[in-house]
């Protein structure tokens, strides 16, 4: 794709990205603990992956769920970390008008992929103590399927037109992208025309989706505390919210990480420009890297899962 600009007779191919344009200095040390981060994070979800293919007892709708966590984890990670690698070990920071708007879409459907899978485990768990003689019934692995099926195209869906707005857009001579990432505002704000339908679509369907999967999971765990707080067999209600527990504080991280992420871009004349770039990288290296840990170490059956799968190797 080339884009002409009326206000100038230059045809760009491709962008710049230029990572923390105020400590570039930075990347080369930077880039030992992102690459650790990243292939810590590829070992472990592939290692969760393969553990839930394997071993049987895993066959079950709650760990296809994770399985599709981990899967969306991978993608999100390999879309991201090797391009800002490349930049900080071979400066090479040239990309072409089709990778950036295909990295623009990937950002944006699957972070609200996650989202919107957690908001399904939520259902998960919420079934399974608020309704436990029903949940063979209805969390099956059809229902599994339908679910993931809807995950994916509603977010599919209802993100693509935010690359595609971008895309659209008249750019000039100016092809230099601050950010080590293309991110949707990155990208836009280098064109001539108004991007102001371009931000306010990004605004509603990011905040649309992310609330309403929000809003789902709140329901969700206060009508499991709810059912809990009635339980009065003693040892019931700790045995019940540990089910609940591993899932708890990968939703808490996810929106915590994101949370910090909206604030410092709210925030940005008051911070340097560098620490928002630094913390939507780090918002893509570390959930995927501690989501299959903190289910691995919390969860029994993954645990004897993945010592088997080590005894075979």
């Amino acid at each position: 794709m080339a884009s002409q600009s009326s206000n100038s007779s230059v045809v760009i191919y491709e962008f710049l990205l230029i990572c923390f344009p105020n400590y570039q200095s930075w990347q080369h040390w930077l880039s030992l603990p992102l690459s650790l981060l990243f292939l810590l994070a590829m070992g472990a979800n592939a290692t969760l992956l393969i553990t839930i293919r394997l071993e049987t007892s895993l066959h079950e709708p709650m760990y296809y769920l994770l399985s599709l966590l981990s899967l969306l984890d991978i993608v999100l990670c390999l879309t991201v970390i090797p391009k800002v690698l490349a930049i900080f070990w071979f400066d090479l920071r040239s990309i072409s008008f089709s990778a950036c708007f295909l990295q623009m879409f990937i950002m944006n459907s699957f972070l609200t992929m996650e989202s919107c899978t957690f908001m399904v485990m939520a259902y998960d768990r919420y079934v399974a103590i608020c309704h436990p003689l029903r949940y063979p019934s209805i969390i099956t692995d059809q229902f599994v399927a339908k679910a993931a099926i809807f995950v994916v195209a509603r977010n599919g869906l209802l993100t693509m037109p935010i690359p595609i707005l971008s895309s659209r857009l008249s750019y000039c001579a100016e092809n230099i992208i601050k950010n080590c990432i293309c991110t949707n505002l990155s990208v836009s704000k280098l064109s001539c025309d108004d991007i102001t339908f371009n931000k306010l679509y990004q605004f509603v369907a990011g905040w649309t989706l992310l609330g309403s999967d929000l809003i789902l999971i709140v329901l969700s765990y206060s009508f499991i505390l709810r059912a809990v707080l009635r339980i009065k067999a003693e040892g019931a209600a700790v045995k019940a919210l540990s089910t609940c527990g591993s899932h708890f504080i990968l939703i808490l991280f996810f929106s915590t990480v994101l949370l910090v992420l909206v604030i410092t871009n709210l925030a940005r004349k008051r911070i340097p420009p560098d620490v928002p770039i630094l913390l939507n990288i780090l918002h893509h290296l570390i959930p995927p890297a501690l989501n299959p840990i903190v289910y691995g170490v919390r969860t029994k059956e993954i645990k004897q899962g993945i010592q088997k799968l080590l005894r075979r190797l």
